[in-house]
This record gives structure tokens, sequence and C-alpha cells, in this order.
């Protein structure tokens, strides 16, 4: 259908605002977390698997990490057992692990890596298991009387080898890691999503973090979404009592990246379709931009 003059000149006005965004960003590495609602809605997914291809046709490296807790919790209700949580992380006995890398490592990754492959991109699909990518240690949580509580096999991230993400990137694939590590001990451990994306980004020296989320972002008092934020702006509102709850942890997370090397963390709305192309390569963005 051909354009009219007007719709020529919109999509004339969008290339020309991401053009600088394009040059800019060639060549780096761009690490994605992907989950929430742009995780299980069809044209979401669909929405998502082509702005990652997109990226990696104009010269940027993106690494995505992907979550499944839903997608557990949902084959664990089939089997008949019960999920538990502790400050929200899910107690893992060895039945629920199994069921965990089934789902993490195998469902969801495919999933994925299918979607991306559908749009003309080159995914491939590891594990933290995979050449030793991801180190874990078991995670300890004390509680009130400062005793370890046994949570399970739920681990946090010890140490990224990023040799075999770093041959994918060279290689023109993109990589789709599922949030499992390996310990010393040999058992697999089942790590927070937010937390390996977080480390991956440091790892990586990536540009940026994007943890994709079930909501606009940032807000303040008044319901208005906060971007642009520096480090000592997003300390300030968590002292203040503006950012918490469910927002805390991933508020977090971004500042830990930001602070360690990351040029800038982006809270992105996952709701809205195309919000990872919208927040790269747009003025306005779809989320809340945090930088060192």
């Amino acid at each position: 259908m051909a354009l009219n003059s007007e719709s020529a000149m919109n999509v004339a006005r969008v290339l020309t605002e991401a053009l600088p965004y394009i040059q800019r960003f060639s060549g780096k590495t761009v690490v994605v977390k992907y989950g929430g609602n742009a995780m299980t809605d069809e044209t979401l997914q669909r929405g998502f698997a082509r702005d990652v291809v997109l990226m990696k046709l104009v010269g940027i490296n993106p690494v995505i990490v992907h979550g499944g807790g839903p997608q557990i919790g949902a084959l664990l209700k089939r089997l008949g057992k019960e999920s538990r949580f502790v400050e929200g992380m899910r107690v893992t006995d060895a039945e629920t692990m199994d069921v965990v890398e089934m789902v993490l490592g195998g469902l969801v990754n495919q999933h994925i890596v299918s979607l991306i492959n559908q749009q003309g991109g080159r995914a491939v699909g590891l594990s933290g298991k995979d050449g030793g990518l991801i180190r874990a240690r078991r995670m300890v949580l004390p509680d009130a009387d400062g005793r370890d509580r046994d949570i399970g096999q739920v681990g946090e991230v010890e140490a990224i080898d990023p040799a075999v993400v770093a041959e994918l990137d060279a290689g023109g694939f993109i990589p789709v890691i599922a949030p499992i590590g390996v310990g010393a001990d040999g058992r697999a451990y089942n790590i927070n999503a937010d937390l390996v994306a977080g480390r991956m980004a440091v790892t990586l020296r990536a540009e940026k973090l994007m943890l994709l989320t079930n909501v606009r972002g940032v807000l303040d008092g008044k319901g208005g979404l906060l971007t642009g934020l520096t480090r000592t702006q997003v300390e300030t509102l968590i002292r203040d009592g503006v950012i918490a709850g469910g927002m805390l942890p991933k508020v977090r997370c971004a500042l830990d990246a930001v602070h360690d090397g990351v040029r800038a963390a982006h809270l992105v709305d996952g709701r809205v379709e195309h919000a990872v192309l919208l927040e790269l390569f747009t003025d306005e963005g779809v989320g809340t931009l945090i930088r060192a």
C-alpha cells in the first residue's frame, strides 16, 4: 500500500531520529532481561523478536537473559507440587530444580530462540551451565535469629566467563541465556534473571542494561514517569520511599550495574509493543533511564 505524503514524512522523521542512536551504539553490547508481559503476549513476543533482529542488523550486539517464573509455577502446579517462596525467592529442592532446568533451559529458552530465528535472526540458546558461562554459589538467607534458611538450589552469581558469548557475538549470533548456574560442587542453581542480566552486562562491558518490566518505570509521587536519573537521584528516591516494593530490587540491580561500569541502565515498559527499539532509538523512550 502506497504511503501518503504525511505518512511518508512520519517514517522519514522516525528514521532521522533513530540514525544518531544507531551510529552511537553500533558495535556496542546491550544486555536485555526479557520477562513479564513481553514474554507471554504473542504480539509482544513477535515485536520483541523483531526488535532484537533489527538491533543485530544495525551493528549492535544484543545479549538476551530471560526469566520464566510463571511457566515454572504452572508446570509445578500441573505436577501437583506447591511453589513456596522466601523473600521472593522460589524454594528449589532437587525435584523443583529438575523442573526449573526443563522449563528455563529447554521450553522457554528454545521458544525465544525460535521466535528470533523466525524473524530472520541467528539466535543460539544457552544455559549458564554451558561452557562454564555462569559459576554460582548457594544463596544464604538468614532468618530473624541469624540462622541460615534452607531454600535449596537457589544461587547467586559468583563469576561469569564471557568467552562463549563473545564467540557467538563475533560470529553474528544472538545469545539467549537461561539463568541457571553451576556451583563448585557440580550442582545446578536457579538464579534470579535480573541479577544474571546485571552481572552479564558488567562482565561484557555493555553499553546498556535493559530490564523489561510490567510497569512504566520509576514514577514520582503523582504517577509521572521519571527518567534521566543519576545514581544520586535514585538513592534519594529510595531513601524518601518513592521507590519501594517490587520495583526496588530491579532499581538496585540497575544501580549496581551502573556503579560497576555499564554506561546506562533502563527499566523498560515491556507491555508496549517494540519497547526495546523505542527506548534505544527515540528521544522520548518508554521507560526510566539511570546513568552514572
